[in-house]
């Protein structure tokens, strides 16, 4: 499988690492929450590891964010504490099994392999094929014909984001919480600054959105107003 580890402590993630990288897991490894948050989104996994206790945003938060935009993606979360409540917590907002530090490999090894046999066949939005232009998510390109353009991990989380729930106008705190792992003044120009760099990579006519589309005074969308 391909998984994600998210460790804050460095030895304990370079262990996990090769721990699962032996039982031939492919595995990328981050150290907070934030970047769990966006290499979880910018990025197709097939399980996450997932630490309780992580700077810039906690473990709970991670768990949150990654089940509401990837339903199907199995979370192992890992915690140092011995509170039932701190389990229950985690196992409430979407993670399917978790471990209490310290453990054993094999102990870990055994929960990853029991995930990997109930994860879904697919659930990943790897390409999106719209208005002449290939969003390869997977490699982080667009493609539309001769011209091939790199996107950052952030702006795959925004087109993820954008198309998971394309039903509905998103907000742009909403995409600054969810997608940048910030919270603060929905005001800011952080996420309109990003939209316009996406846009220019994304759209025939950026002066003239088609794909993402602004819905005046509440955000945008992923093609709703058309």
């Amino acid at each position: 499988m391909r998984v994600l580890v998210v460790e804050d402590e460095p030895s304990l993630r370079e262990g996990i690492g090769d721990l699962l990288r032996g039982d031939g897991h492919t595995v990328t490894a981050v150290g907070d929450g934030v970047a769990g948050v966006e290499t979880g989104l910018a990025e197709q996994f097939e399980l996450v590891v997932l630490d309780l206790m992580l700077p810039r945003l906690d473990g709970i938060e991670v768990c949150r964010r990654l089940r509401s935009a990837r339903p199907g993606l199995p979370i192992l979360m890992l915690t140092a504490r011995g509170s039932e409540d701190d389990k229950v917590r985690g196992l409430g907002e979407g993670a399917d099994d978790y471990v209490t530090k310290p453990f054993s490999a094999r102990e870990l090894l055994a929960r990853v392999r029991a995930l990997g046999r109930r994860a879904p066949a697919t659930e990943s939005l790897d390409e999106v094929q719209v208005d002449g232009a290939v969003i390869d998510l997977a490699r982080m390109v667009v493609v539309r014909g001769d011209q091939r353009t790199t996107l950052t991990p952030r702006e795959v989380g925004i087109v993820r984001w954008l198309f998971r729930h394309q039903d509905r106008i998103v907000t742009r705190a909403e995409l600054l919480e969810q997608v940048f792992g910030q919270r603060g003044d929905i005001q800011t120009r952080a996420v309109d600054m990003a939209i316009a760099v996406l846009r220019k990579k994304l759209e025939r006519d950026p002066a003239k959105p088609a794909l993402i589309v602004s819905v005046k005074g509440a955000g945008y969308a992923w093609r709703l107003a058309r």
